[in-house]
């Protein structure tokens, strides 16, 4: 049945056992969750929570990092093929909370991604926001409608054997790992980088310096070998807390005793995940410990300040060494990249390292406000 108001412009029917609302030329539909009735855009993939989400968190207009979306996701669908090998979640289900997760993962659906990053406390609302959408997806894979829930559940099937406060510190550290592995990789190659100039200008002699002034020979070589070992060094660190990050929570569940939860759910989720990403993922040995700490994104972070600080460093070496050319120190040349000057024609600037220290600056200053 439809029902117009002329004098609100609004209309209503009945589609697929929910009230679908117009207002102008959007249409609602209502939703019920443990707090009653909300009405959630008809045509959205998100539910009733994480509707109730964006009317309380309206505050700075970011989004959830697309890799934390990924890590976030990966869980679910390991969830849910763990789940399957237990026999807690049927074929149908699972094939179809599964399929949902493959494409978002090959980049569909991002939008619905919608809760503020300043939300409530341990991540709930962006969990449930993750659950409602991968539950609404499926749910129209398997014939149904949105908001319907028919086919699959977002807490009962899709959050199955999890609890935000399991899932959100496993997702943290998931991306926390995907994002950093081309970050160490791009660190070895430049210390690679570094090291072959180190061989192929070992024996040429240069003025080496303290204060600025004269001091001792030295060669080239050996200058670009202790820039190759200071980045080698810096890839090393950042390594060392990636390990930490290796270690997951999973499977802990509300309060990281495991409520709800297979036996080896976590084992299997930890193997899936230790696949899909190319890292050395287990469970970690406390869960109560992995639920908890923040100290292993403490270390991944100081990592990646530390390597910040000894590249702008070297930086600052090359800047000087290149400065002139004439009436500088000119003792090494790079890739001139740019004109360095709207006024002097000619002038190039080592503008690649002035770049990297702007880039480093911000980066260290970011850090220092939130602490």
């Amino acid at each position: 049945m439809i029902q117009v108001s002329r004098f609100f412009c609004t209309s209503e029917l009945l589609l697929y056992g929910l009230t679908v609302t117009f207002r102008g030329e959007r249409a609602f539909r209502r939703e019920r969750d443990t707090l009653g009735e909300v009405e959630v855009p008809a045509d959205a993939l998100w539910g009733a929570q994480t509707q109730r989400a964006i009317q309380n968190y309206p505050i700075s207009g970011y989004r959830a990092f697309p890799a934390f979306i990924r890590a976030f996701v990966r869980i679910k669908r390991a969830a849910a093929l763990a789940n399957a090998q237990a026999g807690r979640l049927d074929t149908r289900k699972t094939n179809a909370i599964v399929a949902a997760c493959d494409e978002v993962l090959a980049g569909k659906h991002l939008d619905q991604f919608v809760v503020d990053v300043f939300h409530s406390g341990a991540g709930v609302s962006f969990h449930m926001n993750v659950n409602e959408v991968l539950a609404n997806r499926a749910n129209q894979i398997l014939g149904g409608g949105l908001g319907t829930y028919e086919h699959v559940n977002p807490n009962d099937d899709v959050n199955m054997a999890q609890s935000t406060n399991d899932t959100t510190p496993t997702a943290m550290r998931l991306a926390a790992l995907e994002l950093t592995k081309p970050l160490c990789q791009e660190l070895d190659r430049l210390a690679d980088a570094f090291a072959e100039k180190a061989d192929r200008y070992g024996q040429h002699v240069k003025p080496g310096r303290t204060h600025l002034q004269d001091a001792v020979p030295i060669t080239f070589g050996q200058e670009f070998s202790g820039w190759a070992e200071r980045v080698r060094g810096a890839a090393a660190r950042l390594r060392a807390g990636r390990m930490e990050l290796s270690e997951l929570g999973i499977g802990g569940s509300a309060a990281g005793t495991g409520l709800n939860v297979d036996a080896e759910f976590a084992k299997r989720v930890c193997e899936m995940l230790a696949e899909w990403y190319g890292e050395p993922i287990v469970r970690a040995k406390n869960l109560f410990y992995a639920m908890q700490s923040m100290a292993p994104f403490v270390r991944v972070s100081s990592g990646m300040r530390t390597a910040a600080i000894e590249v702008s460093s070297i930086c600052n070496d090359i800047r000087l060494l290149v400065s002139g050319p004439r009436t500088g120190f000119g003792e090494i040349s790079i890739p001139a990249v740019q004109p360095g000057s709207s006024i002097m024609p000619g002038k190039v600037n080592p503008a690649i390292a002035e770049m990297v220290n702007r880039t480093r600056c911000a980066s260290c200053a970011r850090r220092r406000s939130r602490a």
